[in-house]
C-alpha cells in the first residue's frame, strides 16, 4: 500500500492515514439484524456465492439488453411511480426495519419513507424532460445530443438511510434505462430485501434492480467485471478510496459521496431562536450519524456564550429510550462499534486538550446510547480537530468574526455541506460563497430534497446525485451530427 499524498490539515490528523483496496478494507460483512434498542441478535443472511454473483449479473447484463432498456420511457415512468405509491401505502410497514435495524427514531423513519417515494416520483415525472435531446446551433445540417443508458451499475450504499439511499441511485438510473446491483450495508440487510421487493412488487423485471450480500473481495471482483459499467458509493471516506480505486483501475466511471464535517456559522446578528432550532436539529437528527450534519458550530465570540447556554438546555431535555416510543427524542447509535469508536474519538479529544461541557458519556441502560455530548477548546494540533464524528457530538469553535469564520470553515479535509446563520441574507450569501463545499444552505440545516442537487468536493467524494444533476451522471451523451 502506498501513503498518499496529503495537505498541510491532513498531516495535522495525527492519524495515520494509508490508501486501502477494497480487499483491505475491514468492514463488516455479517449480514445480520441486531437490534440496537436491545442489543439482540435478531437473523443473519448468507453472503451470495461467487457463482450467485455472476448469474446476477448475467440476468442484470440481459435485462438491460432485452427488455429494460428498450422499454418505452412511459412503461420506466408507470414502474417507478407504482414503487412511490406503494411506499406510501405502506408506509409504517417499510419504517419498521429501519428502527429495528438501526434504531432510527419511527418518526423520522416514517419520514425517510416519505422522502424516499418522494425521489421516486421526481425522477417519474421529470425523466423525459431531463433526457430530453439537446439540439446545438452548427453552421450547416444538424447535431443533437442523446441520453442513453451505460447498462449496470454496482452502487454500495450505507446503513444511515437505508431507503433514502437507495432511492437516490434507484430513481434516476432506472428510468434512465440502467439496471442496478446493489450491495447494501451489512447492519441493514432486511431494508435491502424489502427495497429489492418493492421494485419487484412494482412490476420491475427481474434484474433490473437486485440486492447482494457479498464480501469485500466479491465487491472488488464485481467492480472489475467488464459487464459492469459505472459504480456509485455512498459511505465512509477510507471505503471511497477503496472502491474508488478498483473503479479507476477498471476504467469505470464512479461517483463517491462520503464523509463530512459541516460547519454550523453563527453570526453575530443572528437571530438566536432560528440559531438554536436549526443547530439543534443538524445535529440531533438520525441521533448525529448523518454525512450532512451539523459537526462544527463556529460561532462568533459575541454571542457564543448566548447560544451555548440555550443550545446545552435544549440538549437537555432529549429523552433517550425506544425508538419506537413517540416520547423518544434520542435514539441508539447503529452499532456497538459506532458507539465504541466515538468513545474512543472522545477520549482522542479529552487527551488533546479538550473540555466537555456536557455529555461523553455511554449511558447505563441496554442499549448503543450515548450521552449527547459538547466538546470546546479543541486547537488544530488535537486529532478531534480534523475528525467526523458520526455521532450526537458537538464541537464548539469561537471566532472573532466572519473571516475568521469562514477560514476555520474551510480548514477541513471535508467540503460536503454547511449552514450560515444571520438576519442579514447577503451578508449569508457572500460567506456560502467562500465556504468550500458542495452545499451550503442559510438560516437553516443542511439537508436534502428530491430536486436538490447532492454532493461535495474535496474528501467528500465527486459527482452529484438527485436534481437534474444526479439522472446524468451515468448516462451516455451521445453526439449525432448529420451533416
Amino acid at each position: 500500500m502506498l501513503v498518499p499524498v496529503v495537505s498541510d490539515f491532513e498531516k495535522r490528523r495525527i492519524v495515520s492515514t494509508v490508501h486501502p483496496t477494497l480487499k483491505e478494507t475491514n468492514f463488516q460483512m455479517a449480514y445480520q439484524t441486531i437490534n440496537p434498542y436491545t442489543e439482540e441478535l435478531l437473523k443473519t443472511f448468507p453472503e451470495h456465492t461467487d457463482e450467485q454473483l455472476d448469474a446476477i449479473i448475467a440476468r442484470a447484463e440481459e435485462t438491460f439488453e432485452k427488455d429494460w432498456s428498450l422499454r418505452p420511457l412511459a412503461d420506466r415512468k408507470a414502474i417507478v411511480k407504482k414503487a412511490a405509491s406503494i411506499l406510501r401505502e405502506k408506509r409504517d410497514e417499510f419504517a419498521r426495519p429501519i428502527t429495528l435495524e438501526m434504531g432510527k427514531l419511527f418518526s423520522e423513519a416514517q419520514g425517510e419513507v416519505d422522502l424516499s417515494a418522494d425521489i421516486l416520483d421526481y425522477y417519474a415525472n421529470n425523466a423525459e424532460k431531463f433526457l430530453t435531446p439537446e439540439k446545438l446551433k452548427v453552421d450547416e445540417g444538424e447535431a443533437f445530443v442523446e441520453n442513453e443508458p451505460l447498462g449496470i451499475l454496482f452502487c454500495v450504499e450505507p446503513w444511515n438511510f437505508p431507503y433514502y439511499q437507495l432511492a437516490r441511485v434507484a430513481g434516476p438510473n432506472l428510468m434512465v434505462g440502467n439496471t442496478l446491483v446493489v450491495k447494501h450495508a451489512p447492519n441493514v440487510p432486511q431494508c435491502a430485501l424489502a427495497f429489492e421487493k418493492l421494485l419487484l412488487d412494482a412490476g420491475a423485471p427481474m434484474g433490473a434492480y437486485t440486492n447482494v450480500f457479498l464480501s469485500n473481495d466479491q465487491a472488488a471482483s464485481a467492480i472489475g467485471d467488464k459487464r459492469i459499467k459505472g459504480v456509485a458509493l455512498t459511505g465512509s471516506e477510507r471505503a471511497g478510496t477503496a472502491v474508488a480505486s478498483e473503479a479507476g483501475k477498471a476504467l469505470k466511471k464512479s461517483t463517491m459521496e462520503l464523509g463530512g464535517s459541516d460547519a454550523f456559522i453563527v453570526l453575530d446578528d443572528a437571530d438566536m431562536d432560528t440559531a438554536v432550532k436549526w443547530g439543534l436539529w443538524g445535529r440531533m437528527n438520525n441521533t448525529g450519524q448523518c454525512c450532512v450534519a451539523a459537526k462544527r458550530f463556529i460561532l462568533d465570540e459575541k454571542i457564543a456564550d448566548t447560544f451555548l447556554d440555550r443550545f446545552k438546555k435544549e440538549l437537555e431535555k432529549l429523552v433517550p429510550g425506544d425508538p419506537m416510543d413517540a416520547k423518544t427524542t434520542v435514539g441508539p447509535l447503529c452499532t456497538a462499534g459506532a458507539l465504541n469508536l466515538v468513545q474512543k474519538q472522545i477520549k482522542g479529544a479529552l487527551d488533546g486538550g479538550a473540555t466537555i461541557l456536557m455529555g461523553g458519556k455511554r449511558l447505563n441502560r441496554p442499549g448503543y446510547f450515548l450521552e449527547p455530548t459538547i466538546l470546546t477548546g479543541i486547537k488544530a494540533e488535537n486529532p478531534a480537530y480534523y475528525q467526523e464524528f458520526f455521532a450526537p457530538v458537538a464541537l464548539i469553535f469561537r471566532v472573532k468574526d466572519e473571516k475568521e469564520a469562514v477560514k476555520l470553515a474551510n480548514d477541513s479535509p471535508y467540503g460536503l455541506g454547511g449552514s450560515v446563520i444571520t438576519k442579514d441574507i447577503e451578508r449569508g450569501k457572500r460567506i456560502a460563497r467562500q465556504i468550500d463545499t458542495g452545499m451550503v444552505f442559510i438560516n437553516r440545516a443542511t439537508w436534502t430534497a428530491p430536486d436538490l442537487p447532492f454532493g461535495g468536493v474535496k474528501n467528500s467524494g465527486y459527482g452529484r446525485e438527485l436534481s437534474d444533476l444526479g439522472i446524468s451522471e451515468f448516462v451516455n451523451k451521445k453526439l449525432i451530427r448529420v451533416a
